[in-house]
């Protein structure tokens, strides 16, 4: 069984930062990419960033610039750092991964439970 938890979300005021963690754990034979995804009220779930297993990163247009993304593989976790945070940011932070698993070998995609940012004065 795998299980991705994250952990990190807040509430921050506008131009402030938080870095949100997620660790997966398990039967994990290959962590393959990681990634984040956001879910604003009444909005459809989007992509944030992705970080391939060799450390290629890929990210939404609009947190270009503000949000990196990284991964600690001896720890199986992800990380998203997110600077210069607005209003818009505000929504419900998913982590996804892409893994084998330690028992049956297939791949599969698991997510987090969810952690919420918060972007207000």
């Amino acid at each position: 069984q795998v299980q991705l938890v994250e952990s990190g979300g807040g509430l921050v005021q506008p131009g402030g930062s938080l870095r949100l963690s997620c660790r997966a754990s398990g039967s994990i034979a290959r962590l393959n990419t990681m990634g984040w995804y956001r879910q604003a009220p009444g909005k459809q779930r989007m992509f944030v960033a992705h970080i391939t297993s060799g450390g290629s990163t890929n990210y939404e247009d609009s947190v270009k610039g503000r949000f990196t993304i990284s991964r600690d593989n001896a720890k199986n976790t992800v990380y998203l750092q997110m600077n210069s945070l607005k209003p818009e940011d505000t929504a419900v932070y998913y982590c996804a991964a892409n893994i084998a698993d330690a028992i049956t070998w297939r791949t599969a995609d698991y997510w987090g439970q969810g952690t919420q940012v918060t972007v207000s004065s």
